[in-house]
């Protein structure tokens, strides 16, 4: 099966607002940038995906983006994480009809393609799917093959909701790599561990990395 990924991303200035303990103050902003270029490259990269649609209003990260071969999809609706999902789905769909979409975090930066084709591989077998993220508590990753909707319900206790509204949960092991987002100091520390891609590791947030230990 060929996906269509569905990427949402914030305006640099305001997103990540609790990375600002953990990253130097002025740089925050790039460093989001590198781990949607990271996750966008992985995604691209990955056996079984057709395209890419971003999903930003912001114009430095869509150039970014879009060079990477990124489709970049305005947020008309304006209305928060699930709404610019549920537009970007409609908008692929409206050029492909038959198309199987999927939702994923843009703050993938240690995103391995042969792990995102895993975890794609097997939610090809349900209508719809999702991956809970490391904490077991939200989402990286909301899938729905051709003819269902996404019916996304990211944000906050997400695995729950996605449960709750029939997708079925995604129980695979070794894909470290697609549950890893970030959105703490903590969670950047882990990221790390596993490996990240070239544009996080060459960020100037990271140079030499400045992500506090824990308890300092």
């Amino acid at each position: 099966m060929q996906w269509t990924l569905v990427i949402p991303l914030k305006p640099l200035a305001q997103a990540k607002s609790r990375l600002a303990a953990a990253v130097p103050d002025g740089v925050r902003a790039g460093l989001v940038l590198a781990f949607a270029q990271d996750t966008v490259a992985a995604v691209l990269g990955c056996t079984g995906v057709t395209g890419v649609a971003v999903v930003t209003d912001d114009a430095v990260a869509g150039r970014a983006l879009a060079a990477l071969g990124a489709r970049i999809v305005p947020d008309v609706p304006g209305g928060g994480l699930n709404a610019a999902l549920a537009h970007g789905a409609a908008e692929v769909r409206a050029l492909r009809p038959g198309a199987a979409v999927a939702a994923l975090n843009a703050d993938l930066p240690a995103l391995r393609p042969a792990e995102l084709s895993r975890v794609l591989d097997a939610a090809a077998a349900f209508p719809r799917a999702f991956l809970a993220d490391a904490a077991g508590i939200g989402t990286t990753l909301l899938t729905a093959t051709p003819g269902h909707p996404l019916e996304p319900g990211f944000g906050g206790a997400s695995r729950d909701r996605h449960r709750a509204s029939g997708a079925a949960e995604l129980l695979l092991a070794d894909v470290d790599s697609v549950r890893q987002d970030v959105d703490t100091g903590a969670d950047l520390r882990a990221a790390l561990a596993l490996g990240v891609g070239p544009y996080t590791a060459a960020s100037a947030a990271l140079r030499p990395s400045a992500v506090p230990a824990p308890g300092q």
